[in-house]
């Protein structure tokens, strides 16, 4: 009789963005033609840049044709956008050689995968709230889950102290998703510390870093001294460059990483050898007009847009006086329910009273509890008006 991997098991319904759409898809259908003003799904609205249009499309062009076309690429990423990444970083300062940096298909897909490199019966500290994913992977490979609590009292960025858990692995995510903190770099340097003192690695997701406009948050883990020894970071492009659909990031694993004798970066090259057949040609191309000159210039227009639609709704709430977090750094905002409302009732009172559509923080952990995520990432006048009728519902509430 074959054997199931019984961790399956343990996982908690999934039920959040489910029932979202339950609620919503009822009230569409007791509405007809009511608008929804939706900023509760993190996914990007803005079209890829014409730079990258343009070498995907060149890519294409070369798969026609017998002197350019290409099959399997390079398992660990094309050469080209391996040193045009590691470049990017030097750039900023921090030292990566071509070799520490893998092309992925994403960041979701590597935060799964990278548990391949260590062994399930270990354990992993997870700051909620949290993604959702980053727990159910961990409990899909049977590890042992420690729990650290972000919230107001630490600015839902916790740092280690005497009754830290100590697990293998630390997740950090910073600028946050959902809650829109950052991690400062003293902040960062506790947990350096912590992860060398006691062998621990960190798993640095970075994936929102290109939002980030403070000069004293950092936008990389291994801006920290002491960081390559126990971090590996993990980035998409999916919300820097708008490759939701596209699907593309990278990992970086420096040399210096080791445990127990062994080289992280040499396993990793090893797995991705032998899972993978490597990111396709086409999509590596488009990564590559990513990182050029006008690529940047480009990209960075899609985020000032989306960062002035985070000005929409942080305007409104600092006018009400409001408790929120992130809005400034991240493109997500975390806003605190109307007292005496829980997560949820704040979801159905916002959906039913203004047509606004949030994330209840209820679901990204219990430390979510009486918070409501909301998303940057919708249309210009979609988010100002939705921004003006949280003003207005507000305000009416508070009579």
């Amino acid at each position: 009789m074959i054997k199931l991997n019984e961790n399956y098991g343990n996982l908690k319904d999934s039920y959040l963005f489910f029932n979202i759409k339950q609620k919503v898809d009822k009230y569409v259908a007791g509405h007809p033609g009511m608008k929804i003003y939706r900023m509760g799904i993190g996914d990007v609205t803005l079209p890829l840049a014409w730079c990258v249009i343009d070498a995907l499309s060149n890519a294409v062009a070369d798969q026609a044709q017998k002197g350019t076309f290409h099959g399997y690429m390079p398992e660990c990423g094309m050469p080209e956008l391996r040193e045009i990444i590691a470049a990017f970083y030097n750039g900023r300062g921090v030292e990566l050689t071509p070799g520490d940096v893998f092309v992925s298909s994403g960041a979701s897909d590597e935060l799964g995968d990278i548990l391949d490199l260590f062994d399930s019966s270990g354990s992993s500290i997870i700051m909620e709230p949290a993604y959702p994913a980053y727990v159910d992977a961990n409990i899909i490979a049977g590890r042992r889950i420690f729990h650290v609590t972000g919230n107001e009292a630490n600015g839902f960025a916790p740092v280690p102290d005497n009754d830290t858990p100590v697990g293998d692995l630390i997740y950090i995510c910073s600028p946050n998703n959902p809650t829109g903190a950052v991690f400062s770099k003293d902040a960062l340097r506790k947990w350096v510390d912590f992860a060398n003192l006691h062998g621990s690695i960190i798993l640095f997701d970075a994936a929102y870093e290109a939002f980030i406009e403070s000069p004293s948050v950092p936008h990389s883990i291994f801006e920290i001294e002491g960081a390559r020894t126990c971090a590996i970071e993990i980035c998409s492009l999916s919300k820097t460059a708008g490759f939701t659909g596209t699907r593309l990031g990278y990992t970086v694993i420096p040399g210096e990483l080791k445990r127990g004798g062994l080289c992280l970066n040499d396993m990793w090259v090893r797995n991705r050898t032998t899972k993978t057949n490597g990111v396709s040609y086409v999509l590596q191309k488009g990564g590559l007009a990513v990182f050029s000159d006008e690529g940047r210039r480009e990209i960075m227009e899609n985020i000032r847009i989306y960062k002035q639609n985070a000005r929409y709704l942080t305007d409104a709430l600092d006018r009400l006086g409001v408790t929120y977090y992130g809005g400034r750094n991240a493109p997500y905002i975390f806003m605190k329910c109307p007292e005496g409302y829980t997560s949820w009732e704040s979801f159905d009172l916002l959906l039913n009273e203004i047509q606004v559509v949030g994330t209840p923080g209820q679901g990204f952990g219990d430390a979510g509890e009486g918070f409501i995520r909301f998303s940057t990432f919708a249309s210009p006048e979609d988010t100002k008006e939705a921004a003006l009728r949280i003003f207005d519902l507000l305000t009416r509430m508070k009579g």
